[in-house]
């Protein structure tokens, strides 16, 4: 792709765009939001909360009930997906399967009787590293080459906006993360800007330079993937990114620079600058590989804030073992351990400390849903983990 057609693309505005069907359901609501020119932007969230929606509407595949989809200052809402300077991959590829992969890439060049196909065409499958396969055909390929004939299909075409529609979930998990770095790489080489809508959190903060977390229909969060991540807005960001332990509290007192919170008469500190300006009753969160975990020997060598507990389960996963730990109230706190060789192992039934320093802590208001955003079998597995315990002790 040129240099001046890196400096012609341009930012794509979404204003109040609304799309609800015959039935009733609104799959986007009012969303309002700019995608800057050449930046590799993620709409992350579960099935059905309207983020494919909002890409076949800027791709023109469906039409908006309210609202437009601008390219720069040019209004695309009425324009046929073929006057778009919008190019769509799917998960399942969509390659011509009686054409080789040379003809394949170069199909939308001749279709618009474009000059130079040849030099156009050799450029593009060396940029997705695929030159000495284009007379092959699409069967010949593996999932992940099949996905960079498809990605490469859809650049030839110089577009503004490539719409990546969960492009890889096609593929194995080792697959997978070698294409999010190759992806990362084609999309800082062309300089096209990149909207890939996911719904796995570890695609989209390995690659996007901005992510929007998506739940029904609007946008919980907006930002960089460490902010979003760190430093959660809502219980659903705090669970559907990651994981993590959230505390009902209420702040009691203060202590230097921190907040002192009690949560069920434990006193932790939440450092005032990640407050967000909240008293009284709030909910504190730490995410599980922030806390350490310890017998109550060594509470002394632990961080300051500590919460003891009764281990319900162990999990080794060779990076990190998982443990879930039942707090005196009953809640099951979360706590991955990276597998040190002078890690101490907890088994079943062990009574430890569980500790974090109170600058990995964040802050949500008081009346968040806690259970918001966790998947439905993570749920039960915590039912279960939790109902097979009480068992164990009765």
């Amino acid at each position: 792709m040129t240099d001046s057609h890196k400096s012609q693309v341009e930012d794509l505005h979404l204003v109040n765009l609304t799309k609800t069907f015959p039935n009733g359901a609104t799959a986007v609501d009012d969303l309002t939001l700019t995608i800057p020119a050449g930046s590799f932007f993620a709409l992350l969230g579960p099935s059905g909360c309207g983020k494919t929606t909002t890409l076949r509407m800027v791709a023109g595949l469906e039409e908006p009930t309210i609202g437009r989809v601008y390219v720069g200052d040019k209004d695309m809402t009425t324009e046929p997906p073929y006057r778009r300077p919008v190019n769509t991959v799917f998960q399942n590829y969509a390659l011509f399967p009686n054409m080789d992969i040379y003809e394949n890439v170069a199909f939308g060049l001749r279709r618009r009787k474009v000059a130079d196909v040849d030099a156009k065409v050799r450029a593009m499958l060396d940029l997705v590293e695929l030159s000495t396969l284009g007379r092959r055909k699409p069967s010949q390929l593996s999932g992940g080459q099949q996905q960079r004939v498809a990605v490469a299909r859809a650049l030839i075409n110089q577009p503004d906006v490539l719409l990546l529609d969960e492009p890889l979930g096609a593929l194995d998990l080792k697959l997978r993360r070698m294409m999010q770095i190759e992806l990362k790489r084609i999309q800082v080489e062309v300089g096209t800007t990149f909207v890939h809508v996911t719904h796995d959190q570890e695609e989209a903060m390995t690659m996007a330079d901005t992510i929007a977390v998506m739940n029904l229909g609007q946008i919980e969060q907006l930002g960089a993937p460490v902010e979003i991540y760190e430093q959660p807005k809502t219980a659903f960001v705090a669970n559907f990114l990651g994981q993590s332990n959230l505390f009902r509290g209420v702040v009691s007192g203060t202590e230097g620079d921190n907040l002192v919170v009690d949560i069920n008469g434990v006193k932790v500190a939440l450092p005032t600058s990640l407050a967000g300006g909240r008293s009284g009753k709030l909910v504190l969160g730490v995410r599980p590989e922030k806390v350490k975990i310890g017998s109550s020997e060594r509470a002394h060598e632990l961080p300051r804030n500590q919460v003891t507990g009764v281990v319900t389960d162990a999990s080794f996963t060779g990076l990190s073992t998982q443990y879930l730990v039942r707090a005196p109230w009953d809640q099951e706190l979360i706590v991955f351990e990276q597998n040190l060789a002078a890690s101490e192992r907890f088994e079943n039934g062990a009574e430890v400390v569980l500790a974090w320093e109170p600058r990995h802590s964040f802050a949500l208001d008081a009346d968040e849903d806690l259970t918001a955003g966790l998947d439905e079998d993570v749920l039960d597995t915590i039912d279960l983990v939790a109902d097979l315990s009480a068992e164990t002790e009765s």
